[in-house]
């Protein structure tokens, strides 16, 4: 009776295992732009907005994977915005970041940089004209 509730917990411990992420997140693409889709995608395509516009990032992943990805807004070289996500992702995935100004971006040259444990891995220049 031991014997067989230690079996099935052995085999319950090794599927969790087997199903489990492992592994660095490889970044797949970065997207920018003015909207997101149900999936965390970017919808609208864009790396030029208007000062009301949100902006939005997303990270594309592929293959499994797990860490944590972040994201640097500047404009004009000054960091306006940080923010990161623990993510896991069993075939690749989107993580979204957004950033919106209630009174309005000022025109000028923007960035975001991502990052994937704390590592950058990209960066994007962004632009708000009025």
């Amino acid at each position: 009776m031991v014997r067989k509730k230690l079996l099935a917990l052995c085999v319950a411990v090794t599927a969790l295992v087997a199903c489990r992420p492992s592994g660095p997140l490889q970044v797949e693409t970065i997207q920018t732009g003015k909207s997101r889709n149900s999936d965390n995608s970017v919808g609208n395509h864009s790396t030029r907005f208007k000062p009301d516009d949100t902006m939005f990032v997303a990270v594309l992943t592929k293959g499994p994977g797990s860490g944590k990805i972040g994201v640097r807004w500047t404009y004009a070289g000054r960091l306006v915005s940080e923010e990161s996500r623990s993510v896991s992702f069993r075939d690749g995935g989107a993580t979204e970041f957004h950033i919106q100004n209630s009174g309005g971006f000022p025109a000028g040259d923007y960035a975001v940089e991502v990052l994937v444990d704390d590592k950058p891995v990209a960066t994007r220049p962004l632009k708000v004209e009025k």
